[in-house]
């Protein structure tokens, strides 16, 4: 039977002054959206170097309002790659489009500008380019390839923090959107957060998050009028008790990278000499934000991944695959006709990918039982 796991795969950092900010935010009243949702916005608009940040329930929402912002609907094609959180090419069906699932360099696991060229067509509308596991994808080269008019969406959930020579993610593209779910960086709980240098696309999100209303009315000035309703929108807004957590949380997001960046680098020290893992690179000139460690399984391993997987929970270390292929999910084989073998990258990566233990109170003895473990296989 299989131990207890011992050493979870994530877990959230929050400290007394995460509890403070809870505690002053029910104290005053106001737990909806309101000013602690102001304040966090353009505190990550202004660590991010952004123009505009617009705070709402998850990274799926932020994803969904991103679309619509653009305008994607029935008839468009949005390119997505296969290898990433089934969210990302789920939004595209909320807005009526098709996803067009694209393949991944299995070093990176991120989507390339060589990928994605083969999945263009005159239909496509926008491309969504996910930063896996906090790298930031090679934006720059994907920009090079996109025919005129097509937009580009950058899927940051992983990658608060993260830059490249270019400049931080969330503004490589026209409009990206973070997520703040428990096994990020940072964590509200559940949150999201869109982010452009736009103001037309921010006033649009704006909107969008709060059931289509052009403004709110303050109750005092004309407490009769409850607005006007230009665009159909959903209610996708923050409240003001995960926005004071935000807030304390991106105060200490610099420290949390350099805390994961250097458990990161424990990692490949202690592992370098196994030839069937591959591990994850620091690219230079990238700021990884390292979401996750993810490693990949070799065809000459001495057992399977799944069997590795066992031998780990075993161990009482908790693993999890890096994430799915999508063109392999049901919906998506059914709906769309994939195949298996039609993104082999993804496909590969899917089987064979392997998330360890990541977190920030992750402790230097755990980190050598966790090798040793994997070395002794």
């Amino acid at each position: 039977m299989m131990s207890k796991p011992r050493i979870p795969l994530a877990a959230p950092d929050f400290g007394d002054s995460e509890i403070d900010a809870v505690t002053e935010v029910l104290r005053s009243g106001w737990v909806t959206q309101g000013p602690q949702v102001q304040r966090f916005e353009k505190a990550f608009a202004a660590h991010h170097a952004l123009g505009h940040a617009v705070a709402c329930t998850s990274g799926t929402a932020a994803l969904h309002l991103a679309l619509m912002a653009l305008g994607i609907g029935p008839g468009d094609e949005v390119v997505v790659p296969s290898f990433t959180w089934i969210a990302s090419a789920n939004v595209v069906r909320f807005c009526g489009a098709t996803p067009v699932l694209a393949d991944i360099d299995p070093q990176t696991f991120n989507m390339t500008a060589d990928t994605l060229k083969p999945r263009l067509t005159d239909k496509t509308r926008a491309v969504i380019c996910v930063h896996m596991f906090g790298l930031p994808a090679d934006v720059a080269s994907i920009r090079r390839v996109l025919p005129a008019g097509v937009h580009l969406v950058e899927d940051a959930a992983c990658a608060a923090g993260a830059r490249t020579s270019e400049g931080f993610v969330g503004g490589l593209g026209d409009i990206a959107a973070f997520s703040f779910h428990p096994r990020k960086s940072i964590t509200t709980g559940e949150g999201g957060m869109v982010t452009t240098n736009s103001g037309v696309l921010a006033d649009a999100v704006r909107m969008l998050r709060n059931h289509g209303a052009a403004a709110q009315n303050d109750g005092l000035s004309a407490p009769w009028d409850m607005g006007t309703f230009p665009v159909f929108g959903l209610n996708y807004r923050m409240p003001d008790i995960l926005a004071a957590v935000g807030s304390v949380q991106l105060d200490r997001l610099d420290s949390f990278i350099d805390r994961r960046a250097a458990l990161s680098a424990g990692y490949t020290a202690r592992l370098g000499g196994l030839q069937w893992l591959c591990l994850p690179e620091a690219l230079a000139g990238v700021r990884h934000a390292w979401q996750s460690y993810v490693v990949s399984v070799t065809a000459d391993a001495p057992a399977g991944r799944n069997d590795i997987m066992t031998m780990l929970a075993e161990a009482g270390i908790s693993t999890r695959p890096g994430t799915h292929a999508v063109h392999m999910q049901a919906c998506y084989r059914d709906a769309y006709g994939y195949r298996t073998d039609d993104l082999p990258h993804a496909r590969d990566a899917a089987a064979q990918s392997l998330a360890l233990p990541l977190f920030n109170a992750l402790r230097e003895d755990q980190l050598d039982y966790i090798c040793d473990v994997l070395l002794n296989i």
